[in-house]
């Protein structure tokens, strides 16, 4: 199950509302989340539900978006208001086949391609519970048309751009073979 919610509240808000979309998803589970509700964290610090370790989930904000998934697999989930792409980020975090595509693109469609990539590897990496310890170059992906391509096997992707190419949500999810 994704929610999402794009709304104006306040960056210190943000958090307490995604955990709100958490408690809807896991209602719909018949799981009774609240604020006293035992949650652990795994090596680098992703949470998990220590009462029901097969149900996971995963949640993000940004400005004026939340977003919440849960699911039976491992799964990340990332969000972000598209704004001017980030020069430094784009040298350290994406491959040269990435770095090529968004200089290649026309200039009005840079920073969302920037936004839709990076989402997919934010989504990756809360997925796999790593942060951003992880190689960031190494997970690529290439977009065409609709179709997210990606050298990363056993998961698969989903994005949604959403209000008018404002906002990027990108979802990973460990496929059960």
């Amino acid at each position: 199950m994704i929610m999402i919610s794009i709304m104006d509240i306040p960056k210190k808000m943000q958090h307490d509302h995604a955990h709100k979309l958490l408690r809807e998803c896991l209602k719909a589970r018949n799981i009774a989340y609240s604020e006293d509700f035992h949650v652990e964290k795994g090596k680098y610090g992703k949470p998990y539900l220590a009462e029901y370790p097969d149900v996971k989930h995963n949640i993000s904000h940004a400005d004026g978006i939340v977003a919440c998934m849960v699911s039976d697999s491992e799964c990340g989930i990332d969000c972000e208001k598209v704004r001017k792409l980030r020069e430094g980020v784009l040298r350290r975090a994406f491959s040269e086949r990435e770095r090529e595509m968004i200089c290649s693109a026309a200039e009005e469609e840079r920073d969302l391609l920037f936004f839709r990539l990076w989402t997919l590897k934010e989504s990756y990496i809360k997925a796999i519970g790593t942060g951003l310890s992880y190689p960031l170059k190494t997970a690529e992906f290439l977009l065409n048309s609709r179709n997210i391509h990606t050298n990363i096997r056993g998961w698969k992707f989903r994005q949604y751009i959403l209000h008018d190419k404002k906002y990027v949500v990108s979802i990973c999810e460990k496929l059960n073979l």
